[in-house]
């Protein structure tokens, strides 16, 4: 058996960062969207000697969030052999969730060659224990993170799709190094919106390169711009492809490297899994 799995990267509509708490981590209040900018798992059943965690990305880690996954998983299923490869898109310390994404989507097909059970509560304390936007790519679509991130409400499939163009700055964004510098300034924890809001808590300390970028997202024509979770990648919503397609060609004459034509996905869209 082959199956390819889609892990798509998330961008966070509203994200608002509360204070530090006792066991050293910050609660979050924010919302998920799932975007078509996609990484792809090939996953097979294989001899032993051909077992092992592939990628076309150089920069893989050894221990990375695939090899994560599947060792807690082994730990309570008996799994075949298995041959991982990778196709990675999804730029690293973007805020676009890459490496939670591919995790989770080893976890949503690793029950099909599992020769024990396990239950979608099982799945979710592993996503948890590999990283705290894991779980949500197990749900897709749009959701409500509570918590860490974690405790995940289902939100309806947005009534019509956005178009998004996505940019990922040369600079990067260590996740650690941007809580550290928000702990650094005190700001209001904001509630949920009531209204299609855009808002990040992190845009106090982004990189300039984003900011920058930022505007020039907007001189493109975006109808509103923010930084994708914690930096340092940006996204800016669209009134239809055509318009999303021009800036991006605008933006890459000026200079920038990565830039991605995207849309938002429904619940459906980001959890397929196919056979090969």
């Amino acid at each position: 058996m082959i199956l390819s799995v889609r892990c798509p990267a998330k961008i966070n509509p509203f994200l608002a960062v509360g204070p530090i708490d006792e066991r050293g981590y910050h609660p979050l209040r924010t919302i998920f969207q799932a975007v078509s900018l996609s990484d792809e798992l090939i996953v097979e059943d294989c001899a032993p000697e051909k077992a092992g965690i592939t990628c076309d990305w150089p920069g893989l880690p050894e221990r990375n969030t695939v090899r994560r996954a599947l060792d807690f998983a082994s730990e309570y299923a008996q799994l075949p052999p298995l041959r991982i490869h990778l196709k990675k898109r999804i730029p690293s310390e973007a805020g676009l969730g890459g490496g939670s994404s591919d995790a989770a989507g080893l976890l949503r097909v690793l029950p099909q060659f599992s020769l024990g059970r396990l239950a979608p509560e099982l799945l979710h304390d592993i996503a948890v224990a590999v990283g705290a936007d894991v779980p949500f790519f197990l749900v897709g679509g749009r959701a409500r993170g509570e918590g860490y991130g974690e405790r995940l409400t289902p939100l309806p499939d947005l009534p019509e799709r956005q178009w998004l163009v996505v940019l990922k700055p040369e600079v990067g964004c260590a996740t650690g190094e941007a809580y550290a510098r928000l702990d650094e300034r005190p700001y209001p924890w904001r509630e949920f919106p009531e209204s299609d809001e855009l808002y990040n808590d992190f845009e106090r300390v982004m990189p300039c390169d984003s900011d920058d970028w930022q505007e020039r997202l907007l001189t493109h024509g975006a109808k509103d711009v923010l930084l994708c979770g914690s930096g340092s990648a940006i996204v800016g919503r669209f009134a239809d492809e055509a318009k999303a397609e021009q800036a991006a060609e605008c933006l890459r004459s000026e200079g920038a490297r990565s830039v991605w034509v995207c849309q938002t996905l429904t619940r459906a869209e980001s959890l397929v899994v196919q056979p090969l």
